[in-house]
């Protein structure tokens, strides 16, 4: 596991569901496409999913966003269709989280020393939400590590939040690759 792709999100609710823009639409050929990249290579892929329940209402998530949205065993919840095909039969490990970043993801990733990690591209969705949190998390727990994270595999809730996301990872030494 030497070049590492970490999916963030790529599900149905953040795509085209309750929480769903334009811009998430227009990125999942570009996902698609990268995920084919690293498959090709045979790289690690690894994959993220915002995961909430029934009780979504009643979280402090709920509360300061109260859109459902992800809820476990939904079609909003589940990844991507163009990209469940893409993994059928492909190992992809899939993180399950309740919350912004991946602290599961992160710690298992520092400590995985016998084969070391030399790269950790990220992509997914929302820039400005989940991609932010685990690439800040990954650069907490992996200092050393290069992070990049794919601008065009990327969309955040809004265009300019998008953009504020990633000066701010730059500004954390996270590389931002702005073409595909």
């Amino acid at each position: 596991m030497n070049k590492l792709l970490i999916v963030v999100d790529m599900q149905n609710d953040f795509i085209d569901g309750s929480l769903g823009t334009k811009e998430a639409e227009a990125i999942v050929p570009h996902v698609a496409a990268r995920i084919k990249q690293y498959q090709e290579a045979e790289d690690k892929i690894l994959f993220t999913m915002d995961t909430h329940f029934d009780n979504y209402a009643s979280t402090q998530e709920g509360r300061n966003l109260p859109v459902p949205h992800c809820i476990k065993g939904t079609k909003g919840w589940e990844l991507h269709p163009a990209l469940q095909k893409l993994i059928r039969g492909y190992h992809c490990p899939i993180y399950e989280k309740n919350t912004f970043g991946s602290s599961d993801l992160a710690m298992e990733l520092a400590q995985k020393t016998n084969v070391p990690i030399t790269e950790i591209e990220i992509i997914g969705l929302c820039t400005d939400i989940c991609v932010i949190s685990n690439a800040l998390l990954l650069k907490a727990f992996l200092p050393e590590i290069p992070i990049t994270v794919n601008a065009a595999c990327c969309a955040g809730v809004t265009p300019e939040s998008h953009e504020n996301a990633l000066k701010a990872m730059e500004m954390c030494q996270i590389q931002i690759q702005r073409v595909s």
